[in-house]
């Protein structure tokens, strides 16, 4: 049973309730957007032959949906339109470094998303899709490079599942044992911060001295994350181009 909930809040399901550190979760539909926005890597849990596979894979998101790809020929990718399966989505943000090593921890926000996925078949969708994922990971990018042509489409499998059922938990902050008795050792305690950040680009040595690095690129380097918006609503889809042939 899913109980139904009002405003910008996540329903809660079976699968969803929080039942351990609790005060870490949350409800938010907002948390569940900067964490899906702020990452681009996902894993996949689905069982294939009766056994459990996590598959690694890049995703996109719009408004409603999370898309991810990969080949037709994938068992994992076969089996998900069948399958219930758990998408998560983590960022780790630091090291909770303690005075007792039962204390230590990780400061991180994850999602995870579930769900029966379905495999886009429809070549409009497919694209949007496609563009959808690409333009999450290198915004600028669907525009600048050659789009794929029907044979490629054909290769590709392109899944969608909704964001109708997710859990998200955040932790931040220091170790929780500041007051108590450990707090009497003198040792040191504190979080240790991790970032990730794009590095300079650097050219494919096949490239011609006259290919420059697109703006687009200079500019994804100089972000410590990818910072889009998956507020895309179906009316919005471009079409400036088609496949090519």
């Amino acid at each position: 049973m899913t109980e139904k909930t009002l405003g910008n809040l996540l329903p809660v399901t079976e699968r969803t309730r929080h039942r351990r550190l609790r005060e870490q979760g949350s409800r938010s539909l907002a948390d569940l957007d900067a964490i899906l926005d702020t990452g681009f890597l996902c894993h996949l849990g689905v069982v294939v032959d009766g056994a459990p596979m996590v598959v690694p894979t890049v995703y996109g998101a719009d408004e409603s949906t999370v898309y991810f790809h990969g080949s037709v020929a994938s068992r994992s990718l076969l089996a998900a339109p069948n399958a219930s399966v758990c998408l998560t989505v983590t960022h780790v943000d630091g090291l909770v470094l303690a005075r007792s090593v039962f204390e230590h921890g990780v400061n991180y926000r994850s999602a995870m998303i579930y769900g029966i996925p379905r495999a886009v078949t429809d070549p409009e969708e497919k694209l949007y899709g496609l563009r959808c994922l690409t333009e999450h990971v290198a915004a600028g990018q669907w525009g600048y490079a050659r789009l794929p042509n029907r044979k490629e489409l054909a290769a590709t499998a392109l899944l969608a599942l909704p964001l109708d059922e997710a859990s998200v938990k955040v932790r931040t902050g220091p170790p929780d044992d500041g007051d108590g008795p450990d707090a009497e050792l003198g040792l040191w305690a504190g979080v240790l911060p991790m970032r990730t950040e794009w590095g300079e680009p650097e050219p494919d040595p096949a490239l011609s001295e006259h290919v420059t690095v697109p703006p687009h690129i200079v500019h994804l380097a100089t972000q410590a994350v990818p910072l889009v918006s998956r507020r895309t609503s179906p009316q919005h889809r471009i079409h400036e181009r088609g496949t090519s042939t």
